[in-house]
Order: structure tokens, then sequence, then C-alpha cells
């Protein structure tokens, strides 16, 4: 998790709090997990769904299989920005993957 500095939408101190476990900053973005797998078909469907939805997404710990042996048992998170998560959301469960939406 990445902090910043300045006033943002979780106070004046700038600081991502670890409450906040499904925010995270991503440059000036607070990014929201939309969906984790470790189904690399799930997230490329999904990634290609939300960018038809003009949703911009991104795929995090994709590089993990490194550390794990390429195994395959470390998931995926998908990240879309905080105010796109509910449109985000709509456009997964309208292709029947509410099941992998992350409340």
């Amino acid at each position: 998790m990445a902090y910043s500095t300045g006033p943002n939408r979780f106070g004046p101190s700038g600081i991502v709090p670890h409450s906040a476990r499904v925010a995270y900053m991503v440059g000036t973005w607070v990014m929201r997990e939309i969906i984790r797998s470790n189904d690399p078909v799930l997230m490329s469907f999904a990634a290609a769904l939300l960018r038809d939805a003009g949703v911009e997404s991104m795929l995090a710990d994709q590089n993990m299989s490194i550390l794990e042996g390429s195994v395959g048992i470390l998931p995926q998170r998908m990240l879309v920005a905080s105010d796109d998560w509910a449109q985000a959301a709509r456009v997964l469960r309208d292709a029947e993957l509410g099941l992998w939406v992350a409340e």
C-alpha cells in the first residue's frame, strides 16, 4: 500500500489507514479491488468487459507467479478507480460474473 502526502479522501493526514483494506493509492487515484482470482481466463475476460464499458482497470499481483514458482496459488487482484467501482460491478454482474465481485 502506498502513502500520499496532503489531504485526500481518507483525512487531512493523507495517510491511507490500515482499515481501508480494499483501497489502494496508485499515483493520485484511489483504487478499489473489484475481483480477486487465480484464473487468468476470468481476469482477461473481466478486463475486456470493463475496457469495452470504458472503465479502466489495473491487474495487480500479476508477476507473483515468479515468487510462488508458477503454481498458480496466489490470486491476482483487479483494481478500478473508486469512483468507477459501482459501474464496474454492474458491468460484471450483468455478464453473470457477480459471484467474483469483491464487496
